[in-house]
């Protein structure tokens, strides 16, 4: 079953949410910017999905969610929650409660990746020249 929303807002990079609900949030694409940007408009925990991997985290607990198994398997240290499983017999209901179990055991206070390493980054988007 799935369930649509109204977008409630549409953010501009580093503007905090007003409204509840569905908010979207015009920021650039770069995963360290971005991600800063979340924290920066109010997000408390950022879900974010690699097919690379990346170590790092931004102010806010951030979970990697690996899309294939062999990078979840290469960078054990790096990544949260691997969504390859999918690939390989496990249903998307049991993927989708496994994950769901995860984001609440981190928002409960349980240490992402990223705070265990002591990946705590931020990275600001600056228009215009650079000296």
């Amino acid at each position: 079953r799935v369930l649509f929303r109204s977008v409630m807002d549409v953010l501009a990079y580093g503007e905090r949410v007003k409204a509840k609900g569905l908010n979207l949030l015009s920021a650039p694409g770069n995963d360290l910017v971005a991600s800063t940007a979340l924290a920066v408009s109010g997000a408390q925990l950022i879900l974010f999905s690699t097919g690379r991997g990346t170590p790092f985290g931004c102010p806010v607990p951030t979970i990697k969610i690996s899309s294939n198994t062999p990078l979840a398997q290469h960078k054990k240290n790096w990544i949260d929650f691997d969504a390859g499983r999918l690939l390989s017999g496990m249903t998307l209901p049991q993927l989708g409660q496994e994950l769901m179990e995860y984001v609440l055991a981190v928002a409960g206070g349980q240490p992402a990746r990223n705070e265990r390493n002591g990946f705590h980054d931020l990275a600001i988007f600056k228009q215009g020249v650079t000296l």
